[in-house]
């Protein structure tokens, strides 16, 4: 598939998401919207991809939010369609038993920080600048900004980003816990590509099997998650990743998770 404001392709079993209009700061028009979502469906369908790795082209930006251009003449009906049909494909890629890192190489605001978000890990950049500015534009976050911010962050601190519109830079993201790692911009693919790696190397299934528990868990009580892990815990033993995990263990020697 062809695509025109993303670059998308798969290598050694990672799969790369490019936003490709450096030109507009790789603002998130519908265009860019619709091919990501496709992109996201690609890697749904793609048993070799076994991690994904979302970032922008050019050195200035991320994302540096929505297209206003397009946004500014919607009426309420239509204003509240485009948050959804947006928080469906972020909350589509943040659903992909994959691990997904975003790795912010520049400016990620509103929609941009809000796509960053919508990852599991977050690599930042020193020249990064992320926040969200939509209540200085007479509106708000609605691409998850006002829901995955304060679950991440904690709500007195999200509310503070949000109500102040305050713009962080890399290592103020990095103290708050929005950013795993801040790195130089020209070894920051580098040390993505690293983790990516080295999260390939385990086991797939254990590696998706804990991400599902961690993510459906954080939403229901103590005693309902720790059921449910036990309950995760146990399905893997039924995989023969766990088989070869431990008898590699037990023999000293390398796991072959194939």
């Amino acid at each position: 598939m062809t695509f025109e404001s993303i670059i998308y392709e798969v290598k050694n079993s990672l799969a790369y998401i490019t936003l490709n209009r450096p030109k507009a700061l790789n603002a998130l028009n519908q265009q860019l919207l619709t091919e990501l979502n496709e992109a996201i469906e690609m890697i749904q369908n793609d048993d070799t991809v076994k991690a994904v790795i979302v970032t922008g082209s050019g050195e200035k930006a991320f994302a540096a939010g929505a297209d206003i251009t397009e946004l500014k003449d919607l009426d309420r009906e239509a204003a509240a369609k485009q948050s959804e049909f947006g928080n469906a494909i972020f909350s589509k890629l943040g659903a992909l038993p994959q691990p997904v890192i975003a790795a912010v190489n520049g400016f990620a605001l509103g929609g941009g920080m809000e796509l960053a978000l919508a990852c599991d890990m977050r690599f930042v950049s020193t020249n990064a600048k992320l926040g969200l500015p939509e209540v200085g534009l007479g509106i708000m976050p609605g691409y998850g900004g006002t829901q995955r911010l304060g679950r991440l962050i904690g709500w007195g601190r999200a509310k503070q980003l949000v109500l102040a519109t305050d713009t962080i830079d890399a290592e103020e993201a990095y103290r708050l816990g929005i950013a795993n790692k801040v790195v130089v911009q020209s070894e920051l693919m580098t040390e993505v590509e690293k983790l990516a790696s080295k999260i390939i190397s385990k086991s797939s299934a254990g590696v998706q099997m804990a991400k599902k528990t961690m993510e459906i868990g954080s939403d229901l009580t103590l005693e309902d998650a720790l059921a449910l892990e036990a309950k995760n815990f146990g399905s893997l033993f039924a995989s023969p990743h766990q088989e070869e995990g431990m008898a590699a263990f037990l023999e000293k020697r390398p796991a072959n998770f194939n």
